[in-house]
């Protein structure tokens, strides 16, 4: 049994956290309060900043051995007008069982759960056989780019190794305990720009128009379904986001028209198969049309899915126990950083109920805070034992 600090309590270390005005990229103290709070249990801690970004690693254990991760940031989104607000939005206010604060939800609350579910793993049982790792990061509600992204390049160079990791967002739509991500659809946004021939409406023929060719081929992009969905994912969703010309004349053909595309698509496909599919399509229309495309694409990630086993079994099994629920095991929702840890060890999901994520009045039950942290020791407990 280790001896050091107390335990924090895992809602006063929220509140704590939403003081730290850490609105990305700023680390704004957050960073620096888990060093000093994750140090006085015995953790090593690392800044592992990139590019401006901030970012922190901490483990308890030997380098090498069996190890169990937790990933997760302490960047928030703005908090729009002040004024719109109950309490400061960065005041880390606690009333009526609740603590208020941009980040309550999204994700500082997950961050303080996993660090006092580690600590107190560490210091109130006997040693494990193994380490607990602890990624945070201050780039996830931002570019994304030198966040756990460097965090992972950082473990690689330094041969610090993940065997299993739990992100910590949030990942219950209304109560704690019915859903465990186990999986993200991938990401990916198309930037479509159509080159025609500019002329007056009266004579189409002396022209080529880049829109009537742009809409052509999104709705062949839109006419059909992707794919009907797979095991584990629901179908592929693309949407047309934007569609544009900046002309003012109504009289005039405009020379280009751009349109962006957004797909969010299961195992079936990649991206570069879609990007492969979509060009395709558009060479096609050009060559019927005399239109000529240029396409970009940005890819935010890949699909991935941990497929139930022990891993996954194992969460599902403590989650069941302290809520009552039995969880299901879901591929919904946006992106996170989990997208970046499936390439370095098995990846999960678990966190809190997300409401209020991003809203003003962002807010979270102080209990449901310690709630997980139990979860999260619990899983600690029966990893190591």
């Amino acid at each position: 049994m280790t001896q050091s600090a107390p335990i924090p309590d895992p809602a006063q270390l929220t509140a704590r956290l939403i003081r730290c005005a850490s609105v990305t990229p700023e680390e704004g103290g957050a960073l620096q309060l888990l060093a000093e709070v994750l140090g006085a249990a015995g953790f090593e801690c690392r800044r592992v900043d990139r590019e401006g970004v901030p970012n922190l690693f901490a483990r308890w254990g030997a380098k090498g051995a069996r190890t169990f991760g937790f990933n997760g940031h302490t960047d928030v989104v703005p908090p729009g007008d002040p004024a719109s607000w109950t309490h400061p939005p960065f005041s880390g206010h606690e009333a009526g069982g609740w603590i208020w604060g941009r980040g309550a939800t999204d994700m500082k609350s997950g961050v303080a759960a996993f660090v006092a579910a580690a600590i107190g793993f560490v210091t109130e049982t006997p040693p494990p056989d193994g380490a607990v790792i602890l990624a945070i990061t201050g780039d996830e509600e931002g570019p994304g780019k030198h966040g756990t992204r460097a965090l992972l390049d950082w473990m690689a160079a330094e041969g610090e190794r993940m065997d299993v990791c739990i992100v910590g967002e949030p990942s219950n739509p209304d109560r704690m305990g019915e859903m465990i991500k186990i999986g993200r659809r991938g990401s990916m946004t198309l930037r479509i720009e159509a080159h025609g021939v500019q002329g007056h409406a009266a004579y189409p023929h002396r022209a080529r128009n880049p829109i009537h060719a742009l809409v052509r081929l999104l709705n062949e992009l839109t006419e059909a379904p992707l794919d009907e969905g797979t095991e584990h994912f629901d179908p592929s969703g693309l949407q047309v986001t934007t569609v544009d010309c900046g002309n003012p004349a109504s009289n005039v053909i405009p020379e280009r028209a751009r349109a962006v595309v957004n797909i969010r698509f299961n195992d079936t496909h990649s991206s570069e198969s879609l990007d492969r599919m979509i060009r395709a399509r558009a060479a096609a229309v050009s060559a019927e049309t005399r239109v000529d495309f240029a396409i970009s694409t940005d890819v935010s990630g890949e699909s991935f899915l941990t497929r139930p086993g022990p891993f996954v079994d194992l969460v599902a099994s403590v989650v069941r126990e302290e809520t009552g629920l039995d969880p299901a095991l879901s591929t919904s929702g946006g992106t996170s950083d989990a997208r970046f840890v499936k390439d370095h060890c098995p990846v999960l999901e678990f966190g809190l109920v997300g409401h209020f994520m991003h809203q003003v009045d962002e807010r979270v039950p102080a209990e449901q805070v310690r709630q997980l942290a139990r979860i999260y020791r619990r899983i600690l407990e029966r990893y190591f034992a």
